[in-house]
């Protein structure tokens, strides 16, 4: 969980189709951040439903930092790549986002899929992988002085 003095707003979360969380929202406005976590076995519909509940967030809130925290999460979604690339990444930009730190799953199939990932996104803004939430919430905190 990142900086857990920060002061933060839960913004709900995201069921799969047997009503299970797959994912949930927190906005730290003093950091201009929106923290994704993840949980449970993923595949693309539910990437697809989380990224989807996440853009009228990111338009009410314009937060330029995401973290995506998948550290709770496996599962194969990379039927997901191209909608995130084309659909999502464009919108989400839009709005705002400017920076995107990403924690990996422990699951190494997850893994996989969240470097190409990272590679498309790469192409269009920052984008970091790491294996812990404490150094992605540093490398956001670095990107947001840099901007």
């Amino acid at each position: 969980m990142p900086a857990p003095s920060t002061v933060y707003t839960d913004l709900g979360t995201v069921l799969d189709a047997h009503g299970q969380p797959i994912a949930s929202f927190r906005l730290y406005p003093e950091q201009q951040l929106l923290y994704i976590c993840w949980t449970g076995n993923l595949t693309g519909t539910e990437v697809i439903k989380v990224a989807t509940a996440a853009g009228p967030i990111q338009q009410q809130y314009h937060c330029p930092l995401l973290l995506n925290d998948k550290t709770d999460s496996t599962g194969d979604w990379s039927e997901a790549l191209p909608w995130l690339e084309y659909e999502w990444l464009p919108q989400a930009m839009e709005e705002g986002l400017r920076a995107f730190a990403y924690v990996f799953s422990p699951d190494m199939q997850n893994q996989s899929i969240s470097v190409e990932f990272a590679e498309r996104v790469g192409k269009h803004l920052p984008i970091q992988l790491f294996y812990d939430v404490d150094s992605a919430w540093d490398w956001l905190r670095r990107q947001r002085a840099a901007a």
